[in-house]
């Protein structure tokens, strides 16, 4: 066991999933953040366990050629951005290797290389931002310290679009100047909970919604004079939350001005985003994403295609040209009708939606008789569960795609596919979160 606050020499030779850097040091891990793989440190331990340690750089003996000067100013306290220390080079091969060392130590595989889709730019891409609220002298936004509920305030997110960090600086200002109560955590009272922003990359278009433990702020009209003046600015909503908990958006949501949505263009078709949506926030990425599903999927006009947890039904329609039929399944039931609607103002006929759990919903198209000779799965980060798995292996279709946003529940289910029947024909890993530790990928399996 290492000793707390004891300096030990070490090199890193390899990386957590949150993207931490892995020494060894008499036989125990030790994890340090900011760290890069190759470099030799002088270690702090902060934190000493029997078989871990956490750990901090006290001195670089020794460079990385990857190491650069941090653009973000708050980098290191922001828990929004992970890779800002280090080139975008070494950031996607570590992000590639993540994908391949899953599959093939979870997954079963035994894959040599891992192609990525690299992201072309790392800033300003992301169209979707959720600033927490809170209070110190001030109202002020920011984003969480990592692990903690700790708001560290950043003037300028360099991976948003400038009009986003606009709208969160006019929003305070109509805090600060109206006195509006900002939320507390430990005593549930408060007003407002976080700003919500999304603008559409092509349309430019901006939704805000405030999340708020109420239904109504003061002075609304004040607040959508000032948003006015941001190019773009569309759409006001409230989202109401007067629960506890970690959870952001509540279940209801009010109009404050506008449509209460905001349209985008994506794959060539116009899809309409409410505050609840499902959609890539990298938009240029989540079409070469999507690319490669449709390419993988090798769809003909005799085809069903059915696609899980579809959200508003981009991989849904985009696949639609090419199919004889698209069948999308989203839980949420207001993606569902956005899903609907997107159908309907880009003309496309032979789409169904149907609002569900994944597993049941798949089950209940099986009871119809329905048959789907591709399907799509996009899940969230718990991967699929036990009845979605079954669903699968009872609708025996020739070809799996399954989009993933985290490499280790993508092997899992993929070991569990291989058990009922399948084998894995393709990999690919895109980042869609350049300079933070996400990283998406695609893989195909077909039925033996």
């Amino acid at each position: 066991m290492l000793t707390k606050n004891q300096i030990y020499e070490a090199v890193v030779t390899d990386y957590t999933s949150e993207g931490q850097g892995v020494a060894h040091i008499e036989g125990c891990a030790v994890f340090i953040p900011n760290a890069i793989a190759g470099e030799k440190y002088n270690i702090r331990i902060e934190l000493a366990r029997k078989t871990w340690a956490a750990g901090k750089i006290a001195e670089v003996l020794e460079k990385s050629p990857h190491r650069v000067n941090r653009e973000c100013p708050v980098a290191k306290l922001c828990g929004g951005c992970d890779f800002w220390h280090m080139d975008y080079e070494e950031e996607s091969r570590l992000k590639a290797e993540r994908v391949k060392n899953c599959l093939n130590r979870i997954g079963g595989e035994n894959l040599e290389n891992m192609p990525i889709l690299a992201a072309p730019d790392c800033h300003g891409y992301r169209n979707k931002a959720q600033y927490p609220v809170a209070f110190k002298r001030k109202a002020y936004a920011g984003f969480f310290r990592a692990g903690t509920h700790q708001v560290v305030e950043n003037e300028r997110c360099l991976i948003l679009p400038a009009e986003t960090d606009m709208v969160k600086d006019a929003v305070m200002d109509y805090v600060n100047q109206n006195k509006v109560s900002v939320y507390d955590e430990t005593t549930g009272k408060g007003l407002l909970r976080h700003i919500y922003v999304r603008r559409g990359a092509v349309s430019r278009q901006i939704l805000v919604c405030l999340v708020c433990n109420g239904r109504s702020i003061p002075k609304a009209h004040e607040l959508v004079s000032r948003l006015k003046k941001i190019p773009g600015f569309t759409t006001l909503v409230l989202a109401v939350n007067q629960k506890k908990g970690n959870a952001i958006l509540g279940d209801e949501f009010i109009t404050l001005h506008g449509p209460g949505y905001i349209e985008d263009t994506l794959c060539g078709l116009n899809f309409r985003l409410s505050p609840r949506s499902f959609y890539q926030v990298n938009h240029h990425q989540a079409q070469r994403l999507y690319h490669a599903a449709i390419e993988q999927a090798e769809i003909t006009k005799n085809d069903t295609v059915l696609d899980l947890y579809c959200g508003v039904g981009t991989i849904t329609l985009a696949m639609a040209s090419a199919a004889g039929k698209v069948i999308g399944v989203e839980v949420i039931p207001q993606a569902v009708e956005d899903a609907k609607d997107n159908a309907k103002r880009n003309g496309i006929e032979n789409a169904e939606f149907f609002c569900g759990d994944a597993g049941q919903a798949a089950l209940a198209l099986e009871a119809k008789g329905i048959k789907a000779d591709v399907v799509v799965v996009d899940p969230p980060r718990k991967g699929l569960n036990a009845d979605t798995i079954e669903a699968l292996a009872r609708f025996a279709p020739r070809r799996i795609v399954y989009v993933s946003c985290d490499p280790a529940t993508l092997a899992r289910d993929v070991a569990l596919l291989k058990e009922r029947g399948y084998v894995l024909k393709n990999a690919l890993a895109a980042d869609l979160f350049p300079r933070c530790s996400h990283v998406e990928s695609v893989v195909t399996l077909i039925k033996k």
